[in-house]
C-alpha cells in the first residue's frame, strides 16, 4: 500500500489538514464539524499513523508532500505541530498546488540552537528533550506516549480536558508504528526551515497558543515577520492544542483567512471571460 489514508467532508472550496505527532486526522473532529459546511475538508493521514500505519511510504519531508499532492486537489493546506513542517515544505516547493498556507502551533524549527551559533534560534524546545523521548519510545511506548500527551495539554485553560481527547484520539485508529514516531522525532529535532521564508510565495497564518509548552508563541511571530504576506494570531489561553479547547475561535481565523485569500486571487486573476 503506497497511498495515504485521506478523509474527505464537507462541501465547499477544498481545504487540507495535516495532523501532529503520534496523531492521526480524527484529532481535528471539533475543528471540521465547523468547517464542513464552508470547506471540503482533506484529513490526511501522515505515513505510520491511523489509517495510513501500513502506507510504504517514508515520513520525510518530499516524500509527504509529494504523496499529499498526487491525492489531493490544489488546495491551501494547514498543518498542526509536525504536521505543519510537512505544510510549510508543499508551500515552499509547490506553490502551484498550496496557494496559501495556515501553521498552527507549528514553526520552522522547533528546536532551539546552541548558545553561540551564528544563526541562533531561542524560541524552540531543547534538543535533549526530543532524545528523551526518542530513549523513552524504545523503553517504555506508552509511557512515553503519554508524557508527550500531558506536555501538549499543559498550560491550557482547560488542560484535563485536551488531555482527556488526546488520549481518546492516541489509539483511534490504531498504534503508530513505533519506528515511524522515531523518524518524526527525528523531524522535529533536526529540520530548520527558516531560510525558505523569505521567499515564501503564498500568503500564510500562523496561528499559536500563549500558554503553548511545545512551541513558543515568540517563534511564530518571529517566523512570521520573515514570510511575506503573512499574519500572526495567538490566543490568549490556549495551549498547543486550541482546536480542541478553542475550535470555535480557530475556525473564525482560518475561515477568515482562507475567504480573504481567495477575494485577492479573484482580484489578482480580474474577471472571468
Amino acid at each position: 500500500m503506497s497511498a495515504l489514508h485521506v478523509e474527505v467532508v464537507g462541501d465547499g472550496p477544498p481545504l487540507v489538514l495535516l495532523h501532529g505527532w503520534a496523531m492521526h486526522g480524527g484529532v481535528f473532529a471539533p475543528l471540521v464539524e465547523r468547517l464542513r459546511e464552508h470547506h471540503r475538508v482533506h484529513l490526511v493521514d501522515l505515513p505510520g499513523h491511523g489509517g495510513s500505519r501500513d502506507a510504504a511510504l517514508p515520513l520525510a519531508l518530499d516524500a509527504c508532500v509529494n504523496a499529499i499532492a498526487a491525492q489531493v486537489p490544489v488546495a491551501p493546506w494547514c498543518g498542526w505541530s509536525l504536521g505543519g513542517l510537512v505544510a510549510l515544505r508543499a508551500a515552499t516547493t509547490r506553490p502551484d498546488a498550496v496557494p496559501a498556507l495556515m501553521m498552527l502551533c507549528a514553526s520552522p524549527r522547533f528546536v532551539k540552537s546552541a548558545p553561540d551559533a551564528s544563526d541562533p534560534w531561542r524560541w524552540g524546545m531543547s534538543a535533549e528533550i526530543f532524545r528523551d523521548f526518542a530513549d523513552g519510545l524504545r523503553c517504555d511506548y506508552r509511557g512515553t506516549l503519554e508524557r508527550f500527551l500531558a506536555l501538549e495539554a499543559f498550560g491550557s485553560n482547560d488542560a484535563r480536558g485536551e488531555l482527556r481527547a488526546l488520549r481518546a484520539q492516541l489509539f483511534a485508529r490504531g498504534e503508530p508504528a513505533a519506528h515511524v514516531l522515531a523518524d518524526g522525532l527525528d523531524l522535529l529535532q533536526t529540520t530548520d526551515l527558516r531560510a525558505c521564508l523569505p521567499t515564501l510565495a503564498v500568503p500564510s497564518l500562523w496561528i499559536g497558543g500563549r500558554r503553548d509548552r511545545l512551541v513558543d508563541p515568540r517563534a511564530l511571530r518571529e517566523a512570521s515577520a520573515l514570510a511575506p504576506g503573512s499574519r500572526c494570531e495567538v490566543l490568549a489561553h490556549a495551549g498547543h492544542a486550541p482546536f480542541l479547547t478553542h475550535a470555535d475561535a480557530i475556525a473564525s481565523l482560518l475561515r477568515a483567512f482562507l475567504a480573504d485569500t481567495a477575494a485577492a486571487a479573484d482580484l489578482a486573476t480580474g474577471p472571468a471571460r
